[in-house]
């Protein structure tokens, strides 16, 4: 959601400095220009396109030989309405249309652009380095080291502006076609799986009698065109996964970005695991939640789906209006109001579709120049997980309650509680990740570990009488445990934080009123 017009730089990126020299006003001058990092998430980006859109061909293929016409329609939707927007994506962010470029358009016409864009990236960054370039602007970040911040500016080179401009592009398609491609990709297949019992075998009286062995061998004699029939499925279903997964990778990234933006942010291996768990366990449950309860009540999961998309759709709206915001002027230049409405328009289904499956991690604010609301609320973070957890457990149960013979071999009460924990684990993972992993994590006033501690005093202070809670609320929330002081810096805050769990708790209520 940067500005167009504004060179854009993945710090994470810049990690292996050549020359640190301090200026005259004490910030630390990095020369960087021929240590380059790789254009990997370009790459990533274009290998899943490439795979899925082939893997989803391979299968409508399949349909149209079996005579699968509705799912063969409804593969093609999928495939191909998030490969247009794709294109039409990365030409807008390019600003092909005005420039004289006839074979990356037609490139485009053909769906081909992500590769001719990653053909791009990768002999820029092949030329890098060669010879001596100008630096073109000068990124300035606070680097957090020890709990002291060091102001750093890093000098920008015409390379990698360039790549700059090519991750941010790829980025914001890999989540276009992550959630508005691989996840209804998944769900839909993953759904026809089930439908036309392609993974599950298909056991019957005769079979066990033995009538049917002309059947049984006939089924064997098939087996390559079986196996095909199972291996093209899964592995679109798979590579599905990995888009979606990806895709939410980068909206946290890019909530982290926003978020502390003034800040030198850096991921570290752990924490890409912990993101990594969080978000597979929770969109695997969401899908496969989705999917159990289409199969028991197929025509009821129509307006569960539609009742979320029109509530995340409309939420960002109605904030709009209660605020009586104006509509930003910074979109496009040569956009007209009616045009930047349908820009915020197709960005806020994007945001609604992103949060049917999983957290979006950013909350939109159409008034905002930038669109993105900087403030991180926790509050809605746990309302939305505590909700979603709810939900899932009323799909689940559904369909325990309205399956079909289909599921005779499968151990139901065991299946909606591993569901259930995974989903458990997913919201664990997402604690950890918060506590032990984030970048920032020593910016913030209050965490996990202070919120449990904050609990289990109350607890004991209710099993004791309540001796030393009088005058304290009766109850707590974990909807602030985190409230972060962009003005104070870490090493000033209280170095003891077990020793003044009184005033901690009277602080998060005060968080949490200021939040709600």
């Amino acid at each position: 959601m940067e500005e167009e017009g504004e060179p854009v730089v993945n710090i994470s990126d810049v990690e292996q400095f050549h020359q640190e020299s301090p200026s005259e006003n004490g910030v630390m001058l990095v020369v960087n220009h021929s240590n380059i990092q790789p254009p990997f998430s370009v790459v990533l980006a274009t290998l899943l396109y490439c795979a899925e859109f082939v893997c989803a061909a391979v299968l409508c293929n399949m349909y149209h030989k079996s005579d699968d016409d509705t799912w063969m329609g409804l593969t093609i939707t999928f495939m191909l309405v998030p490969a247009v927007l794709t294109q039409l994506a990365l030409t807008f962010i390019h600003r092909d249309l005005g420039r004289d470029r006839p074979l990356v358009l037609f490139l485009h016409l053909l769906l081909l652009g992500p590769l001719i864009r990653c053909f791009e990236a990768l002999m820029v960054y092949f030329k890098a380095g060669k010879k001596e370039e100008p630096y073109v602007t000068i990124s300035r970040k606070i680097k957090l080291k020890k709990d002291q911040g060091t102001p750093m500016e890093w000098e920008i080179g015409h390379s990698e502006r360039k790549l700059a401009t090519h991750r941010n592009a790829f980025k914001r398609t890999a989540v276009i076609q992550a959630f508005l491609g691989s996840t209804p990709q998944l769900t839909l297949q993953l759904y026809a799986t089930i439908q036309e019992k392609y993974l599950l075998p298909v056991r019957s009286k005769s079979s066990l009698d033995g009538i049917n062995g002309e059947c049984c061998m006939s089924c064997f004699g098939g087996s390559n065109e079986c196996f095909v029939s199972v291996f093209i499925p899964v592995t679109l279903m798979i590579i599905c996964l990995i888009s979606v997964t990806y895709g939410a990778l980068v909206c946290s990234v890019l909530a982290i970005n926003i978020r502390y933006d003034d800040y030198k942010v850096r991921l570290r291996p752990a924490a890409y695991l912990c993101m990594i768990l969080w978000r597979v366990l929770e969109i695997a449950t969401r899908v496969t939640s989705l999917v159990l309860f289409s199969t028991a009540l197929t025509y009821w999961v129509i307006p569960v789906g539609l009742g979320n998309l029109l509530f995340f759709f409309l939420l960002p709206w109605v904030e709009f209006w209660a605020r009586r915001a104006s509509l930003p002027e910074n979109v496009e230049k040569n956009f007209s109001k009616v045009g930047t409405t349908v820009v915020l328009s197709l960005v806020t289904f994007l945001y609604a579709c992103i949060n049917i499956f999983c957290w979006s991690a950013v909350q939109l604010d159409l008034g905002h120049r930038d669109l993105i609301e900087k403030k991180q609320r926790w509050g809605r973070l746990a309302a939305y997980y505590g909700g979603r957890f709810l939900e899932n457990g009323a799909l689940i149960t559904l369909w325990y309650f309205h399956k079909s013979d289909f599921y005779e071999y499968v151990c139901a009460p065991l299946l909606v509680a591993q569901l259930l924990i995974c989903y458990s684990l997913a919201v664990l993972f997402m604690l950890l990740f918060y506590q032990f992993c984030h970048p920032c994590r020593r910016l913030f006033r209050h965490n996990v570990h202070d919120c449990l501690a904050c609990v289990c005093c109350c607890i004991c202070c209710r099993r004791g009488g309540g001796r030393e809670g009088q005058g304290q609320p009766n109850s707590y929330s974990t909807t602030a445990t985190m409230v972060l002081v962009p003005l104070e810096p870490p090493e000033l805050q209280p170095p003891d934080l077990t020793s003044q769990l009184v005033e901690r708790e009277t602080a998060i209520i005060e968080d949490i009123m200021e939040a709600a």
